[in-house]
């Protein structure tokens, strides 16, 4: 089968070949499946360079999410076991996690409402108890989690306010449904949440930037207000003043998502439930901005650790080469 591989670390456009490799052997408990297609997320840029939590021995196949399908003919949604990542024609995958996919959603798609959107609902829900008539704002908005996070902010009835990085990107934001949208590059984000929200602030902060846009949190979150940690794609760990939470009486959230596969399963279960209910009056549906062949996955990783993307980047081992959609 044709697979991409991570011989040693890097930046992905140089680190990873496309190679023709034998099908991953399933271990106990775990099942073949074909992959349909396959997400692009920042931990996929993060583990070529090294500076992942989890380190796949080398080589490795990079891809952390897909919608593939059982010897049987089930069409599921996974979370593939490394080293044999989703950047590849098939994957292995815990037969215990596997999810069934939407009848709603496409290949793309169903893959797509897995990591971005369980992070997006555990965080607002689980971690910061987002309620109906307070104020979300969601950083990146335009990009793979950012998105994820505006639908259910107003699917969960929020007045949400979405900071991106550039005209394209605001037209986006504006499109998934933000009601305010702020320009970082052409306004001042401090000074155009206090306006929007008449200096009180937003009640929940999703940040998955870090860096300057945690700073600016931490300038713009409400009274009892609950900021949410859930990466740091700006390369940028903050270092919080706790004294500074301390003063204006807020809080600040950590959200690992995938602790809760080893800790609480049966709560991943329960998402993917209300995940798929909302998938199907049509509350939510992924951005995925770009469908890319197999043979063009590199790029695709490299584009995504530029910031060059919006949405998600979805893999189709099936696409002709030499196209895309």
């Amino acid at each position: 089968m044709q697979a991409w591989q991570v011989h040693e670390i890097g930046e992905p456009s140089e680190v990873m070949r496309y190679e023709d490799v034998p099908r991953p052997t399933p271990g106990d408990g775990q099942v073949l499946l074909r992959v349909r297609a396959a997400n692009i997320n920042f931990p996929d840029v993060l583990m070529c360079r090294g500076q992942y939590q989890v380190r796949p021995p080398l080589p490795f196949t990079p891809g952390l999410e897909i919608c593939g399908e059982t010897e049987d003919g089930r069409r599921v949604i996974a979370n593939p076991a490394l080293p044999h990542g989703g950047l590849a024609e098939y994957a292995v995958a815990d037969e215990a996690a596997l999810l069934p996919a939407p009848d709603a959603l496409d290949d793309a798609e169903a893959a797509a409402l897995h990591i971005g959107y369980q992070t997006g609902w555990f965080g607002l829900h689980r971690r910061a108890g987002l309620a109906a008539g307070e104020t979300l704002l969601v950083h990146a908005a335009a990009g793979g989690v950012g998105s994820a996070a505006v639908q259910l902010g107003k699917a969960a009835g929020a007045t949400v306010i979405g900071v991106v990085g550039g005209a394209a990107k605001a037209d986006i934001a504006r499109r998934l449904g933000c009601d305010v949208v702020v320009d970082r590059r052409s306004q001042d984000v401090i000074a155009t949440v206090k306006e929007a929200t008449g200096g009180r602030g937003a009640d929940v902060i999703y940040d998955p930037v870090g860096g300057d846009a945690f700073t600016q949190s931490t300038k713009v979150v409400s009274f009892e207000g609950r900021i949410v940690v859930v990466g740091f794609a700006s390369g940028t760990v903050p270092a919080p003043a706790l004294n500074h939470a301390l003063v204006k009486n807020y809080s600040i959230l950590g959200l690992h998502w995938g602790l809760y596969n080893t800790k609480n399963p049966e709560l991943v279960r329960h998402c993917h439930e209300r995940l798929t209910e909302l998938a199907a009056k049509g509350a939510v549906k992924p951005l995925v901005s770009e469908r890319v062949p197999l043979g063009a996955a590199a790029d695709a990783v490299q584009r995504v650790g530029d910031g060059l993307t919006t949405g998600r980047i979805a893999v189709l081992p099936d696409l002709a080469e030499g196209t895309a959609a």
